[in-house]
């Protein structure tokens, strides 16, 4: 770890370790405190201050986590916590005997006051570097928005523009960067299949300058809340009304969080059970890694791993293996009937209607009808080329080879796991 002054942890040593501890878990569940005693420790050691001082903060916070034993036992952040203070006293020579009161953070002097803004100008926007747009340099070109979705079954649209279908099961980030970090949690659709879908969401927004203060926003199946897991609906008393907020679009359905100090827009939708999400970020923000982070872990950025996801090509490469309806009979849809239906919704077959019909067929649940809708809405509001709304895969000359690659793909699917018939 880089160190300040004399030895001293500097707040970015800090940040770091628990940057750690929250893009790595961020999905703790509502009950375990664990969060709660990271932002304690933050907000102890934001400032400068002698070396006692970090280690009386670093007691407070092991007391802390100690006394969230019961609640989070089995957590893993709450075990990498105490591994973390572990480290984080024997690398600074912090005894655990001592005081344990947590010391006042110290007063920072205040900025001077911005210049007046013309009448305009909403004057309760804050100081520029909480509106992305107005902090860049001057004379320099707009900045380049990308976007990333991730819905179904489930399928993933890279910040760029790749489309995959993944299995992806269990707990995987989607995003982390300087500012924010984004874990999802995938469920199996069907007992035994290889597919999944999104049961949980936790985004984590990281403390911001004089813009935000650290805030948490979880949502599960049939919780989808309209404030972050502190109950507040936006960044904090520092400018964060109006640089970080939750804004309900449909009670339980959808959801909209806007962070204007990065640029960012978030949508997160429950469509029939299972969770939904898009966003709109700056290129600048997407590739704003830390320092020594693996990159690839990260879906949005770069994609699933290999060996998560499902590859079309492969599967049609197969096609005259296997060509049974028995399983879309079973599940209640034909190839015909899942088309129809998902034609009505998407009437352009790309890759969105694709991936609805093979949803409704490896599923059976109408309600990825809508799933794939509302994603291509997403797109629609929040890609900034109009040209790349729609993706087609570039090895599909012909309609007949259009209409015959999901059924090959999901009867190929069912010969590899045929365990789920």
């Amino acid at each position: 770890m880089v160190m300040g002054k004399r030895g001293r942890p500097s707040a970015l040593d800090v940040c770091r370790v628990l940057a750690v501890f929250l893009s790595l878990f961020p999905a703790v569940s509502l009950q375990c405190k664990i969060l709660k005693c990271n932002s304690e420790f933050w907000a102890s050691t934001s400032n400068s201050g002698p070396e006692e001082e970090f280690c009386t903060a670093l007691r407070a916070y092991n007391s802390c986590v100690r006394r969230t034993a019961r609640t989070c036992r089995g957590d893993l952040a709450y075990h990498s916590a105490q591994h973390g203070i572990e480290d984080l006293m024997s690398q600074h020579n912090c005894s655990k005997e001592g005081p344990t009161s947590q010391p006042r953070a110290r007063t920072p002097v205040p900025p001077p006051s911005p210049p007046l803004l013309p009448d305009s100008q909403e004057r309760s926007d804050g100081p520029e570097v909480c509106h992305y747009e107005r902090s860049l340099p001057r004379n320099t070109a707009p900045p380049n928005y990308t976007h990333c979705g991730f819905f179904g079954d489930p399928h993933l649209r890279t910040f760029g523009d790749d489309f995959q279908t993944c299995k992806v099961e269990g707990a995987w980030p989607l995003i982390h960067n300087k500012y924010l970090s984004v874990q999802v949690t995938n469920t199996p659709v069907v007992p035994g299949s290889p597919a999944t879908a999104t049961s949980k969401l936790t985004i984590i927004f990281k403390n911001f300058q004089e813009c935000v203060d650290q805030k948490m926003y979880h949502a599960e199946t049939d919780e989808l809340p309209a404030a972050f897991a502190d109950g507040s609906k936006n960044g904090g008393d520092r400018h964060g009304a109006n640089t970080l907020r939750v804004v309900e679009k449909v009670p339980g359905q959808h959801v909209e969080i806007q962070a204007r100090y990065i640029g960012t827009t978030i949508v997160v939708r429950q469509v029939g059970r299972y969770l939904t999400f898009a966003v709109r970020m700056p290129e600048e923000v997407v590739n704003s890694v830390e320092e020594g982070d693996v990159q690839d872990l990260y879906l949005c950025l770069h994609g699933c791993p290999v060996n998560q996801r499902i590859d079309f090509r492969n599967f049609r490469a197969r096609a005259a293996e296997a060509h049974s309806t028995s399983r879309t009979r079973a599940q209640g849809f034909t190839y015909q009937s899942a088309k129809d239906k998902c034609k009505d919704r998407l009437p352009v077959e790309d890759l969105y209607f694709q991936s609805c019909v093979f949803d409704l067929l490896s599923s059976g649940d109408i309600n990825f009808t809508m799933a794939a809708y509302y994603a291509f809405e997403d797109v629609k509001m929040l890609h900034s080329n109009s040209k790349r709304h729609h993706i087609f895969e570039n090895v599909i000359r012909n309609n007949a080879a259009q209409k015959a690659s999901v059924v090959n793909f999901v009867c190929l699917w069912v010969q590899e796991f045929p365990e789920v018939r």
